[in-house]
């Protein structure tokens, strides 16, 4: 049996739970290879390129940035599960000039992507709004702020199912994030200075990850009650409303990337960056084909 760490850079659906139906289901078993889901939210970029990763936005930022030269094998989805969630009297993103909005570094994938949605709502993230830049967790904290007023708004991802945060609370869900800006954002990337992509193990991943996408289009009863170990808080009800909103319709089918998005998204990524567009889709991007179990 085959062996690789996969590294998850980020914590909640968006990142997770494609890997977690693979591991719950047991399609590595079934694919011939051991998988060890690895916590690499605070590895640095060297000891995350030794293994496989889940973060394609992380991955395509630092090959923009630092020439790793990582390639993406797989994709989830290309609507980046992440909302913009303010308190009430907020109703679009314009409201949040001159507010408080909890947000991600601009270095980081969610902030690179966030600041795209903000300009595109006519905001400079830097000038107009008073970004309170915190590390990524569960969100709890922001929830918390948010209750107490501390702050206006929060960009938060997949460990809670906003709309029902919403209703619940009286917030208002200004905005998410896939209805803005679209770019293939998780699946598997590696590195092939130390893991090359035609490896046995890498492409056994792939597979199970393929299998995986599958469930979530055509078994929506098994793919509820997995989310439902992420979304504890939330009801039966409310957890079949998100998976029917954010995850059966977009998320893939067959893993695939759409190159001509990608390539916009590419671009948009570069220039909220400040650094050049040194790789294209077709270069990062390589998800047309696996290598069949047993060809190796």
């Amino acid at each position: 049996m085959h062996t690789i760490d996969l590294a998850y850079v980020g914590r909640g659906l968006h990142e997770e739970l494609i890997a977690y139906i693979a591991d719950q289901e047991d399609y590595y078993t079934d694919e011939g290879v051991h998988v060890a889901l690895r916590d690499g939210c605070a590895w640095d970029e060297q000891r995350l390129r030794r293994g496989a990763t889940i973060g394609l936005g992380r991955a395509l930022l630092s090959r923009l940035t630092s020439d790793i030269p990582w390639v993406a094998l797989t994709v989830n989805t290309q609507r980046p599960l992440f909302w913009f969630l303010a308190r009430p009297g907020l109703r679009s993103l314009t409201d949040l000039a001159g507010r408080r909005l909890a947000v991600h570094a601009p270095h980081t994938a969610p902030g690179c992507f966030a600041r795209i949605v903000l300009r595109t709502a006519g905001l400079d993230p830097d000038q107009d709004v008073d970004c309170v830049v915190r590390a990524p967790g569960d969100y709890g904290m922001d929830l918390r702020r948010l209750h107490d007023g501390t702050i206006d708004a929060a960009f938060i991802g997949s460990t809670v199912a906003p709309e029902a945060l919403a209703a619940e609370h009286g917030w208002q869900v200004l905005a998410w994030v896939g209805d803005h800006f679209q770019i293939p954002t998780v699946g598997v990337a590696v590195d092939p200075t130390h893991v090359q992509p035609d490896d046995p193990g890498v492409q056994a991943v792939v597979r199970a990850h393929r299998r995986a996408l599958q469930v979530i289009h055509h078994d929506p009863d098994t793919t509820v009650r997995h989310i439902q170990t992420f979304l504890g808080r939330h009801t039966a009800a409310e957890v079949r409303s998100h998976y029917n909103r954010f995850i059966a319709p977009f998320f893939t089918t067959d893993g695939q990337a759409d190159l001509t998005v990608a390539d916009t998204a590419i671009t948009a990524v570069a220039t909220e960056l400040a650094v050049p567009a040194t790789v294209t889709a077709a270069e990062f991007y390589r998800t047309a084909a696996t290598t069949p179990l047993g060809a190796r």
